[in-house]
């Protein structure tokens, strides 16, 4: 059984934006059995252009219900069908969403007749819902607007079947072969399309590997699918059976994959994934007093790498970029080759000469650390919000005096105003290297909600 949706929304983006208005199709392949279709309060403004395009105004949303209202009849209608929409991602992700905010997940099979059309159907101008139509001589009534939308989607997806039902089956098919007899197909198919940890067990039970992933049940499929080496196939063997635990923030799934791996130590987790970090940033004095930053490789150097880069066009890029905004010498840095007369950066304007000894190394040095500073955390104390694994949830993650002390889940309204109090919230592991580089990495190269100095 499908359910062929389309919803109207505020604007583009999921996890800002809000639904307007959801239209729902049961059917069975060759005709509809049951329908649902209603106005949503978003909540919010509807901008302008969107009314200009659905027609729909803020009066016509005020006494429409809100989400929640008609969130289980959503929900029910929904489970166990396989979810069909033209351009299925946006009116799938619209709806994860929407879940989310209430505190649910929301998991489905889907299909996208933008993608299905363009294999079976080729030779069309354009793929968009109503040029499609047109070509088809589907009549869509009320275009942009749920109802209609969805409507029309159902002829076209009729037409889909009738050329190629067989090869729609395939594609919802989880065709994987060498499983364990152990585990069953419906743990995979039902695992999350959210951020978090995932666990593989043996047949004993025993943890055989642990990984992290925006997205579990993509990333555990992409396993399964992997015959590439010998190990990918033995380890896709062994897996009798998944668990996950979720955590909304990568960087909560990245702290809390590490102190597992060191806490479990897998068997197919023997290569740590900061091995992946090829590169580092270190720090040294040169025989006349002056800092210098430089690369090296982390599998050459025994000390810890200030920050770490996957490749080395990446790592001289960063030092490229912080040598110029902190005028640092290019030469200290090994940036450049024999000073001479000064670096090229001195030649600019951008070096004050401590290449040549113009500029002494205390007043020199005092810019590296202020660099230095830009990437790392040294004797620094704060705590950053990130995403929770609830729209009313937020993730903490605390570093005192330069010393990572754990992570935990805070509510969005909470008030909390002092370090204790976010200390209070939290579940303590263990500060070693590999969590100040993941710490460090991911705070010099991602976004995070906030973060709060004290």
């Amino acid at each position: 059984m499908y359910v062929i949706v389309d919803v109207e929304t505020t604007g583009g983006t999921a996890r800002h934006e809000r639904i307007t208005e959801v239209a729902l199709f049961l059917f069975d392949g060759k005709t509809i059995t049951d329908s649902f279709e209603t106005l949503i309060n978003p909540e919010k403004s509807i901008p302008l252009p969107i009314t200009q395009l659905t027609g729909i105004t803020n009066e016509m949303l005020q006494d429409a219900p809100k989400f929640y209202e008609v969130a289980r009849k959503i929900y029910k209608m929904t489970e166990n069908k396989i979810f069909v929409a033209h351009n299925a991602n946006f009116d799938y992700w619209f709806l994860k969403h929407e879940f989310k905010r209430l505190g649910g997940h929301f998991n489905r099979k889907t299909l996208c007749t933008v993608q299905l059309s363009r294999k079976l159907l080729k030779g069309h101008r354009s793929y968009a819902l109503g040029k499609l139509c047109s070509d088809l001589n589907i009549t869509i009534k009320n275009r942009h607007r749920a109802a209609g939308d969805a409507r029309a989607t159902v002829e076209l997806f009729q037409k889909l079947l009738e050329v190629g039902e067989e090869e729609i089956q395939g594609k919802l098919a989880i065709n994987i072969s060498g499983l364990h007899t152990d585990l069953d197909k419906s743990i995979i198919e039902n695992l999350p399309e959210d951020t978090g940890v995932y666990y593989f067990r043996d047949e004993k039970g025993a943890l055989i590997y642990i990984g992290k992933s925006k997205n579990i049940r993509q990333r555990v499929l992409a396993h399964f699918y992997n015959t590439s080496t010998r190990k990918a196939l033995e380890m896709k063997n062994r897996i009798a059976h998944i668990d996950y635990l979720l955590t909304g923030s990568e960087l909560v799934a990245l702290l809390k994959e590490s102190d597992e791996i060191k806490k479990h130590q897998p068997h197919y987790n023997r290569a740590q994934r900061r091995m992946m970090q090829h590169y580092g940033i270190y720090l040294k004095t040169n025989e006349k007093g002056y800092l210098g930053i430089h690369i090296g490789k982390t599998s050459r150097v025994r000390e810890s790498p200030l920050t770490t880069f996957a490749t080395i066009d990446r790592a001289k890029s960063y030092l490229y970029a912080l040598t110029a905004k902190y005028e640092l010498c290019q030469t200290f840095n090994d940036l450049y080759g024999n000073a001479g007369n000064g670096c090229f950066h001195f030649e600019v304007g951008n070096c004050q000469g401590a290449c040549i000894g113009q500029e002494l190394p205390d007043s020199y040095n005092l810019r590296v650390q202020k660099a230095l500073k830009s990437f790392t955390f040294r004797d620094e104390t704060f705590v950053v919000i990130d995403e929770g694994r609830t729209i009313d949830e937020r993730a903490i993650v605390i570093v005192e005096k330069g010393v990572y002390l754990g992570f935990g889940f805070i509510e969005i309204n909470e008030l909390i105003k002092d370090l204790q109090g976010f200390k209070d919230e939290i579940e303590y592991y263990a500060d070693n290297h590999d969590v100040r580089q993941i710490l460090t990495t991911y705070l010099r190269t991602q976004k995070v909600k906030k973060r709060i100095s004290f």
